[in-house]
């Protein structure tokens, strides 16, 4: 998704991510980092995607997702340390646990939903992308200068109490609807769990 548009995993920047119009995604916003992203999108963490076609997003569909959500508690995600993909600088949150239950969830659910298409393995590490427009010969000596400007800013709460799911025409993402997670103590909380 828009996180890691320029990523190749050879090294090298690549003209941009294989959006494909009618791509969903689900999405953790974390409006509390807003301020501190530079790349061309809002702050937030990615559950899973690609997901779904949107085509495939009928009203059952949605009800499913719904469903999977409301099994999951609310939690609270901490950003305090920076980490690096090629190309990407970002925040990871922690505890990661709240973040990859659900997407166990939902690739057991829908099999042929792989995050990120496999490009970065079967789990990638969840993250909230910075920035991502810097290429090889300059990476790590502007990340290593946006790191120290924002380093005092850290750390970061953010309460988490739903899952967006956006949809993208292969240009821009837009928000499609918001699944709750539950409240109180009557879902799976991640977050009391060890990573």
């Amino acid at each position: 998704m828009c996180a890691d548009r320029n990523v190749d995993v050879s090294g090298g920047a690549v003209a941009g991510w294989p959006d494909v119009p009618g791509d969903t995604a689900l999405t953790i916003k974390v409006p509390p980092a807003d301020p501190l992203v530079r790349a061309d999108f809002p702050a937030h963490v990615t559950v899973l995607y690609p997901f779904l076609h949107e085509s495939r997003i009928d009203a059952a569909t949605d009800r499913e997702i719904a469903g999977l959500f409301a099994g999951h508690a609310a939690f609270t995600l901490t950003f305090d340390t920076f980490g690096r993909f090629p190309g990407v600088l970002c925040l990871a949150p922690t505890p990661h646990t709240p973040v990859t239950a659900p997407t166990q969830h939902l690739t057991a659910h829908w099999p042929e939903t792989v995050p990120y298409r496999g490009i970065f393995g079967a789990s990638p590490a969840p993250h909230l992308t910075i920035a991502n427009d810097e290429g090889p010969a300059t990476q790590d000596t502007v990340y290593r200068t946006l790191e120290a400007g924002l380093a005092p800013r850290l750390p970061l709460g953010c309460r988490v109490e739903a899952v967006h799911l956006i949809t993208g025409d292969g240009q821009r993402w837009q928000d499609r609807t918001a699944y709750p997670l539950a409240a109180g103590t009557c879902g799976v909380d991640a977050s009391q769990r060890s990573e």
